[in-house]
């Protein structure tokens, strides 16, 4: 069947500071040779490496705020 979703190339989208967003389900060969899987419909892939979760993004590349918009307060 030529026009089975199997033989469906996969969509994958790059951001600029973000992960790859993959249409899953998805197989992820390793540097190591291990290999991980997921069956989301889509899947987040880390790019910075900065992720507890690599492969999988868990957003560790988005810059973290001190709890203030603000920053510190100047004195005058």
């Amino acid at each position: 069947m030529p026009n089975s979703p199997s033989d469906a190339p996969r969509r994958v989208k790059v951001q600029r500071r973000g992960p790859l967003l993959v249409e899953g389900p998805v197989e992820v060969e390793l540097e190591d040779g291990t290999t991980v899987s997921s069956d989301r419909f889509r899947v987040a892939l880390c790019t910075c490496r900065r992720s507890r979760r690599y492969p999988w993004c868990d957003t560790s590349h988005r810059p973290r705020s001190s709890g203030s918009d603000d920053g510190p307060a100047a004195k005058g």
